[in-house]
């Protein structure tokens, strides 16, 4: 009984996009307000390499979900796709890592009451 409620429940493959688009927006926006790299508008004392690793892998993170989840629909593409995902997500929790350390909070309460919005792309990324 239990078997055939479940095989009736609709799937939801696609869901992922729902996390996906979103994360790519704030990713594509923020690199491109960066963008031409300048290492006079890095809000904190940042040297050229670091701001254009940060500035490049916004952009990157951004373009490689995107790719990432194009990639999985394709029946030989998945592994690829998945790996593009992961090492995009990864790039994104370093890259508010940093966001986050820069802002030199007194505390991880801080960091949760204050900084939700870098906490939630942090955990975008982590789930990619």
């Amino acid at each position: 009984m239990l078997r055939t409620l479940v095989n009736k429940i609709p799937e939801f493959c696609m869901t992922h996009w729902l996390l996906r688009v979103p994360l790519i927006v704030v990713f594509l926006q923020q690199g491109m307000d960066k963008w031409p790299i300048d290492v006079n508008d890095s809000p904190v004392d940042l040297t050229l390499l670091v701001w254009s690793v940060v500035v490049l892998g916004e952009l990157g993170a951004a373009i490689g979900l995107l790719a990432g989840g194009l990639f999985a629909l394709q029946k030989y593409l998945k592994e690829l796709g998945d790996i593009i995902t992961r090492f995009s997500g990864i790039t994104i929790a370093s890259i508010m890592t940093g966001v986050i350390w820069t802002g030199e909070p007194e505390s991880f309460t801080d960091v949760i009451l204050y900084d939700h919005f870098h906490v939630l792309l942090w955990v975008g990324g982590m789930y990619f």
